[in-house]
């Protein structure tokens, strides 16, 4: 298991870059994006293509095994492990379409408004789900209520009707790489905004949305 695997990533400039990973670092980079999706409170920036990566290192340790000998020990904790990244890969997933259902409008809106090069919140299958999604549940307050109400109430602002991501809930968070001056905004009327330094390998319960750009560019790790 040391061979190394290509992963296509987006650069600062909303370019493409290839990067070499070895399937350890693949393993690594999904358990950060699982980890991340799970405490942020809002949808994080798809990872197509660590997901892609590592269903193909599956399918290539799958194969593995069946040309591996009977009762071998290794094949037992090969199959562990596979059975463990399954695992963060599906819990990943599923924490995502979670808040795809519970945010969709928010979310919709957000796509629509990205700026050209700006990386989506959604991959292709994601989006389609979320569409597919938000005209259901058009179809469904339609025809169940709305259609019984006076002509002007016959019509829901779903934007309005679903509630945002919480913002400004407080998140865990180890920072991976030092950062200077972050400014955080006050709790109170009474205080004023102030800059801290965050050092590398410190932990932190901080706002969320204080630290988001540096949960899209890895720089901290939400706990």
């Amino acid at each position: 298991m040391t061979e190394e695997l290509d992963l296509m990533a987006q650069d600062s400039d909303g370019g493409s870059e290839e990067v070499v990973l070895t399937p350890a670092e693949l393993i690594d980079r999904l358990e950060q994006a699982w980890m991340n999706e799970k405490f942020a409170p809002d949808l994080l920036e798809s990872k197509p293509e660590i997901i892609e990566c590592v269903i193909e290192q599956l399918d290539h340790m799958e194969e593995n095994l069946r040309r591996a000998k009977k009762g071998d020990l290794k094949v037992s904790i090969h199959r562990m492990e596979m059975e463990r990244i399954r695992y963060v890969l599906s819990s990943y997933l599923r924490c995502r379409l979670m808040k795809i259902e519970k945010f969709f409008p928010h979310i919709l809106e957000k796509e629509k408004t990205r700026n050209e090069g700006e990386p989506s919140s959604l991959s292709p299958e994601e989006f389609a789900f979320a569409k597919e999604y938000m005209t259901n549940t058009e179809t469904y307050l339609k025809n169940v209520a709305l259609k019984h109400m006076p002509p002007n109430l016959q019509k829901v602002d779903l934007l309005r009707s679903v509630p945002k991501p919480d913002l400004d809930s407080y998140v865990f968070l180890r920072v991976k790489e030092r950062q200077e001056n972050i400014l955080v905004e006050p709790e109170t009327d009474e205080q004023r905004d102030y800059v801290i330094d965050l050092e590398e390998g410190s932990q932190h319960l901080i706002r969320y949305k204080t630290i988001a750009p540096l949960v899209a560019s890895g720089a901290i790790q939400l706990i």
